[in-house]
């Protein structure tokens, strides 16, 4: 793997990391505090914030390089991973009624932003195949 793909992963990991201990922290009062709606059960951001710190964790397993017998989720998880998340939370904000407070907006708006650009730039520098 060479170096722009493996720091690519560590930054993709590290930012699922981070979604997924915000999320993990939300019945301890974190969403009110980034002004994100408080639902009235937190199973299922426990729940989501746990899969993104697995998916944080395979993603910085494979940056770890080719040397192991165990691979973690690679690039092409990661990119679909990316634009699907981004894409509902985008999806979400669009269609939701707009009773979040605007930093709430502009934190949920940023992380649209910020998981896109990465897929987006994951991508880019993914090598082409050859066509057969």
């Amino acid at each position: 793997m060479n170096r722009p793909h493996r720091v690519l992963l560590i930054l993709d990991g590290l930012i699922n990391l981070a979604l997924g201990v915000l999320l993990c922290l939300a019945p301890f009062g974190m969403a009110g505090v980034l002004g994100v709606p408080q639902p009235s059960s937190y199973l299922y951001s426990t729940v989501l914030g746990g899969v993104l710190l697995g998916i944080g964790l395979s993603l910085l397993w494979e940056a770890r390089g080719p040397r192991r017998t165990t691979r973690g989720l690679g690039m092409g998880g990661a990119i679909i991973i990316n634009f699907c998340g981004a894409g509902a939370l985008l999806v979400w904000l669009v269609l939701s009624p707009q009773t979040l407070p605007m930093r709430g907006q502009l934190l949920l708006g940023s992380i649209v932003g910020i998981v896109f650009l990465v897929g987006v730039v994951e991508l880019a520098m993914t090598p082409k195949q050859p066509s057969t």
